[in-house]
């Protein structure tokens, strides 16, 4: 990576970092925390509260997206990440569980995601994004894992409140940060003319690399239902679950780098990315037999290996769909993109819920081993593009495309 992409690729990971450890702070606590507000004696409500951010979200990517490809990335990014602090301190402050609800949902208005995933794309040469989007997925990983272990801290200190208050203030700091540190966008998205929304529906392997996302964040938040019970039953106390989960994430994190960048190198990414479906398909056909009588090492072992394919498809995913979607809308694809992502989340945790409450968790891993299983299928025509080593200044020509 030259210097100029080091920037771009640690100022943006550091975005999405302190944005996301604001948001993963108040998880651990928040339905708790709630239950004392006036009005959170309902848990619909509280539920609703917890999870209109993601709605919000899944509304407002694709907007965002187009915007960016409109008016640029920095303007829209910094817009969002304003609307994201205003919704924070109004949570922050808020007397009631239905102010609480409102400042969620204007947290949620702050869909940067895609505006964010575009920059980055627009600053790196095709044969270091994997690299460079690598290090947001990351950034998104060490922030959960160490959310765990500090929002349970910090809450008891200076409660929902506070930690809404933290959120809004490293909000501001990422305003900062992509003012005065991110590079400005290159002339590569500048100078380009605007293309047709509708071409993002009629791209094969946009549509493919959609479905994925949405299929693979159901999946991670619905066997994370499930997940810390087990661990529970297998004789591990709640508070001392980040055990399990801080060591099999940074474990993971070693095995990507040492397979997904050299093979992508040599030109294996085709096969890494389906061997890595197949290989979260597998932990969720494990999970099953390890569901009615689990045991620690065994838990420990599926969760390391769950990571180790969801860390290459967290990374490769959104750096092909960067490649494959013309230039000129990079913006409205990465939209669709997070869209999908949001409303796999949602999906993944309210079918999920259901579905372990209908049928178990022996029945919720099997569902979520077919629904990998038919991602692998969908998934098995697919060509990654080939990386150009251009500059981005250098090169306004469209990216190869790919199906």
């Amino acid at each position: 990576m030259t210097p100029l992409e080091r920037r771009a690729g640690g100022s943006l990971a550091t975005v999405y970092a302190a944005r996301m450890l604001g948001l993963f702070l108040v998880l651990p606590v928040f339905a708790l925390e709630a239950a004392h507000y006036p009005g959170g004696s309902d848990p619909a409500m509280v539920g609703l509260a917890m999870g209109i951010y993601g709605l919000t979200q899944a509304l407002l990517q694709i907007p965002f997206g187009l915007a960016s490809d409109k008016f640029g990335r920095k303007r829209v990014i910094i817009f969002g990440l304003f609307l994201f602090a205003v919704g924070s301190f109004v949570a922050a402050a808020a007397p009631t569980l239905v102010w609480l609800t409102v400042g969620r949902a204007i947290q949620g208005g702050g869909a940067v995601s895609a505006a964010v995933t575009a920059l980055l794309a627009d600053q790196t040469r095709d044969i270091v994004r994997t690299k460079a989007m690598a290090l947001i997925g990351a950034s998104i990983g060490l922030t959960f894992a160490l959310s765990i272990v500090a929002g349970p801290l910090l809450g008891a200190h200076v409660g929902l409140g506070g930690l809404f208050a933290i959120t809004g203030m490293l909000a501001l700091t990422c305003i900062a940060i992509v003012a005065w540190w991110t590079p400005p966008e290159p002339l590569v998205h500048k100078n380009l003319p605007r293309g047709k929304f509708t071409d993002v529906f009629k791209h094969a392997g946009l549509l493919r690399l959609n479905v994925g996302v949405f299929v693979l964040y159901a999946v991670q938040l619905a066997t994370w239902v499930a997940i810390p019970a087990l661990l529970v039953s297998a004789g591990l106390a709640k508070a001392d679950h980040w055990h399990v989960y801080l060591p099999t994430v940074l474990a993971s994190f070693v095995v990507m780098g040492v397979t997904l960048f050299p093979l992508e190198r040599k030109g294996r990414l085709r096969e890494l990315f389906l061997a890595s479906v197949a290989l979260v398909a597998l932990v969720q056909v494990a999970l099953v037999f390890m569901a009615g009588a689990p045991s620690l090492v065994g838990l420990t072992l599926a969760l390391f290996v769950f990571f180790c394919g969801f860390n290459v498809l967290e990374a490769s995913q959104p750096s092909m769909a960067s490649r494959m979607a013309p230039p000129q809308t990079r913006g409205a694809a990465l939209g669709v993109y997070n869209t999908l992502q949001s409303l796999g989340l949602f999906a993944g945790g309210a079918v999920g819920g259901w579905l372990s409450k209908s049928v178990g968790p022996q029945g919720l891993f099997a569902v979520c081993g077919a629904m990998m299983l038919l991602w692998l299928v969908v998934a098995w025509p697919m060509r990654t593009p080939a990386p150009s080593r251009v500059s981005p200044d250098a090169a306004l020509a469209d990216e190869p495309q790919a199906t």
